[in-house]
């Protein structure tokens, strides 16, 4: 079952994919509300003989296919999931299916996503007299910052979980058709931070007359560079990035203000939770060093996206048996960007797993990453992603993760 004739089997879907993708990433929508693509995936799949559950505080849908093959074990339920909202930025590709909507672009791959998915529910709805089970197909919005995942699970729409869960995410600079994972923490939580450091203004050429609020500024961003190599071990990444430094009004004034934004990423809840009192205590000690008050507002972003390694054995092997030898690349160290399927992993066993979509041929290496406002895909491999996403869960609903 788990041989090339599951990738013919994908790459027969090959127009309808990429059909699919194209017309999705020529209308992005942002956010939780993505009614356009939404329709566009009922209509794709509406001859298939799904069960839909959608509704709640967003457009996202849960599409669930039952195997009809009798069995006399306990049945599974298997979750497969892509995301559907793009992001606002202006794209730059010349592609002749590019944006019609200025400000909107799908640069982070979730047409291919959406794509990709819906293949498979047409690839596995074609066998589904070869396995026993259900496979839930769940099409999320919102996964760019607006948390999309964890308010699928709120509403109710996937209940009852599923005993394991897969994802696939495109990589535009890395190899052709190449699938990429390991096992434990695979991308980091992210947080944002807020700091206001309020002094007394006064003119520039009497500092000694105020309480200055920018040289605390200053100190504090510093101090923070130092907090995180000096408590905390390198091997074990923590990221505190301060992006944003805004303060004073004119050359000779002494502001009564400053701001500080920024963005913190963790491999480890344990570390999450650190670096949030961490801060609190730098930025007050600094601020009455300074003779100056600091307030901090630490937002929480995704979780820490941790993959569970039975799982990513299983993907590791579907992507040997269904693409070949080469398939397949342990990932040397976890990615510290961020994705909202943490959510889903943090309550089912799972893996999400990254598909290289770098054109065949050239230097991977040099492509536009995802988020540029030219990032191109190579079409060709996303028949791959379909198999490997069917293959997962036909795997396991047949034997677990044995």
């Amino acid at each position: 079952m788990y041989t090339t004739s599951l990738l013919e089997s994908a790459q027969s879907l090959s127009g309808q994919i990429i059909s699919l993708r194209r017309a999705i990433h020529a209308e992005p929508e942002l956010g939780l509300q993505t009614p356009k693509t939404s329709a566009k995936v009922r209509a794709a799949l509406a001859h298939l003989p799904l069960e839909w559950r959608e509704g709640g505080t967003t457009t996202g849908m849960v599409a669930t296919l039952k195997g009809t093959k009798p069995a006399s074990a306990p049945l599974r339920r298997v979750l497969l999931r892509g995301d559907m909202d793009a992001l606002p930025m202006t794209e730059d590709t010349g592609l002749e299916f590019a944006s019609t909507i200025e400000g909107r672009m799908h640069a982070c791959g979730h047409d291919t996503h959406t794509a990709m998915l819906a293949a498979a529910a047409e690839l596995l709805a074609s066998q589904r007299e070869t396995f026993a089970g259900e496979v839930q197909f769940m099409f999320q919005p919102g996964e760019e910052g607006y948390h999309g995942a964890r308010f699928m699970l709120d509403d109710g729409l996937i209940d009852p979980l599923p005993d394991a869960a897969f994802a696939l995410h495109i990589m535009p600079n890395a190899p052709h058709g190449v699938i990429a994972g390991k096992p434990g923490p695979l991308m980091a939580a992210a947080d944002q931070f807020d700091i206001r450091v309020t002094g007394q203004g006064g003119h520039a050429s009497m500092p000694h007359d105020t309480r200055d609020p920018v040289p605390a500024a200053a100190a504090i961003v510093t101090a923070l560079q130092s907090m995180v190599t000096r408590r905390f071990n390198a091997a074990d990444a923590v990221v505190v990035t301060v992006t944003q430094l805004d303060a004073g009004t004119a050359h000779n004034v002494i502001p009564d203000f400053a701001t500080l934004k920024g963005t913190i990423r963790t491999l480890s809840a344990q570390h999450r939770a650190l670096v949030h009192t961490l801060m609190q205590d730098v930025i007050a000690s600094i601020a009455k060093a300074y003779g100056v008050t600091a307030d901090i507002t630490i937002t929480k972003g995704f979780p820490v996206t941790i993959c569970d390694p039975q799982a990513v054995d299983l993907g590791k092997n579907v992507a040997h048996e269904t693409l070949g030898d080469d398939a397949w690349n342990d990932l040397p160290a976890p990615i510290m960007g961020a994705e909202d399927f943490s959510y889903v992993l943090e309550k089912v066993p799972g893996a999400m797993f990254f598909l290289g979509v770098a054109p065949q041929g050239d230097d991977w290496s040099s492509c536009c990453a995802i988020h540029s406002p030219r990032m191109h895909v190579d079409e060709s491999a996303l028949p791959r992603g379909t198999a490997v996403l069917a293959g997962c869960a036909l795997r396991f609903l047949e034997r677990g993760f044995e």
